[in-house]
Order: C-alpha cells, then sequence, then structure tokens
C-alpha cells in the first residue's frame, strides 16, 4: 500500500530576497499567520477567491488591508468579491503589480513596492506583512499519466482517500484545493492509514 502526501506548493513573486523574507513579514498562509499582525496595516496579492478571503480574514487583526490586483477588477466569485470590496478596512490597489518588497534596519517587512501597470508609476505601501494569495501548485508531477487528477493537478480521492489505483492513497494537500490546513491534512492522513490498513488485512498482508 502506499500513502501519497506530498503536499501542495505555495505560488510566489518571484522578487529578489524572497525566500528569505518568508516569515520575517512575507508569507502565505493568512490563517496561520494573521494573528502575528494585529493594529498593523497588510497587504494581501491577488484578485481571486483565495485573496478575497484572506483579506477579509485578516480584517480580523489588521488595521488597514490593501488588496493588490493586476486588474481593474476581481476575477473571484461575486459574492466573495463584494464582501471584501464592502468591508471599509480593505482597500483595493486597482492595476498594480509588486515589484520589490522593503525591508527595515532589522530584515523585517515594512513596505511594498507597486507599479500601476497602465501608468507605469511606482508607489510604496507601508505595511508589516505581504500575504501572497495567488494559489498552490500541488506536487503531483511524478504520478502524472499514473494517478487520476483534477483539471489543477490535484489527485483526485474516490470513497474517501483512495485513488483510481487500488492500494494508493491520497492525503492532504496533494488532492485538498479547498482546506490546505495542517490538521485537516493530518485527519486524512489518519483516514488514509486506516483505509490501507483495512485494504491489507483484506487482501490477508496485516
Amino acid at each position: 500500500a502506499v500513502i501519497i502526501a506530498s503536499g501542495a506548493s505555495a505560488k510566489w513573486l518571484g522578487l529578489e530576497r524572497e525566500k528569505e523574507l518568508i516569515g520575517h513579514g512575507l508569507t502565505s498562509c493568512a490563517t496561520c499567520d494573521g494573528a502575528f499582525y494585529r493594529n498593523v496595516p497588510v497587504c494581501v496579492i491577488g484578485g481571486g477567491d483565495s485573496a478575497c478571503e484572506e483579506a477579509t480574514f485578516l480584517t480580523r487583526f489588521a488595521s488597514k488591508v490593501y488588496l493588490v490586483h493586476r486588474r481593474d477588477s476581481l476575477r473571484a466569485s461575486k459574492i466573495m468579491a463584494d464582501r471584501a470590496l464592502a468591508n471599509e478596512k480593505i482597500e483595493p490597489v486597482w492595476n498594480s503589480v509588486p515589484v520589490r518588497y522593503v525591508t527595515d534596519a532589522e530584515g523585517e517587512m515594512c513596505g511594498l513596492g507597486v507599479r500601476n501597470v497602465l501608468t507605469g508609476e511606482e508607489s510604496t505601501l507601508d505595511i508589516k506583512c505581504v500575504f501572497v494569495a495567488i494559489g498552490h501548485t500541488p506536487n503531483t508531477s511524478p504520478f502524472e499519466g499514473k494517478i487520476e487528477m483534477d483539471g489543477h493537478g490535484y489527485l483526485k480521492q474516490i470513497g474517501g482517500t483512495r485513488t483510481n489505483i487500488e492500494g494508493v492513497y491520497a492525503a492532504g494537500d496533494v488532492a485538498d484545493p479547498v482546506y490546505r490546513q495542517a490538521i485537516t491534512a493530518a485527519g486524512q492522513g489518519c483516514a488514509s492509514a486506516i483505509e490501507a490498513e483495512r485494504w491489507l488485512a483484506e487482501k490477508g498482508l496485516a
């Protein structure tokens, strides 16, 4: 039996010093890190449902949330977009893309440089954290053509954590495009272990 739990990797912006700033004012998870930024301004990068959800969640803690998007309208569902834009703590920054991270003397995030794609004008947002919400890539490339996946590359689960191949199970973010939380991944890991054990018992191997 095989349990696949290879996770998913957050998509980043590819800006200079990005890797070294993760955990120092740069993150991809508002649920994980939002509470660390109480009563300070932050920003969210993205325009989809995840970005709107993260921005709305962050209003519980931050004093202000900039929502930076490269277009002049959000691509999120109407209900998610309306909810975000109706929140007085959220300020959209339209037609803009991030160009640089700004840090203080201690190496902590203190600003984000953005460029207006229409005018080319650059400005700096004074913020304490950048939440990147432009999607995730499931770590499933070794299984392409072998195990069934959805249109975004996540492994398909059948009736629990089973995949289309007998004796092969998928658990956590590798098969979960919705919740992406450690506790749900751990729960799926436990479920897949139980299913694998039952399958082995049925085969007389456990």
